[in-house]
């Protein structure tokens, strides 16, 4: 592993918390205008890969006693979930 890559990953994290976070906000923001319940599923969804996301950055960097696959395992867990309440999102009326 090379010297930069803590820091690119911490900086892709970043990028991710920020635009996984614009995308559930705008969601949210479309949802409340027209009522759609399906743009509420999606700010969910979204919000839930974002939140994945951020628990396994603080996991990886903070709780050095957890060990990075249980941090891979969350983020891919909570990846799941929240994808599977974006493709609820699409089907539900």
């Amino acid at each position: 592993m090379s010297s930069h890559t803590p820091a690119l990953v911490v900086a892709l994290k970043a990028i991710t918390l920020a635009l996984g976070g614009l995308i559930s906000y705008l969601s949210y923001r479309a949802y409340r205008r027209t009522g759609a319940g399906p743009l509420w599923y999606l700010a969910v969804g979204f919000g839930v890969i974002t939140l994945g996301s951020l628990v396994a950055g603080v996991f990886d960097q903070f709780l050095t006693n957890v060990g990075r696959g249980t941090a891979l395992v969350i983020e891919s867990g909570l990846t799941a979930v929240g994808f599977a309440i974006i493709t609820y999102s699409l089907y539900t009326e």
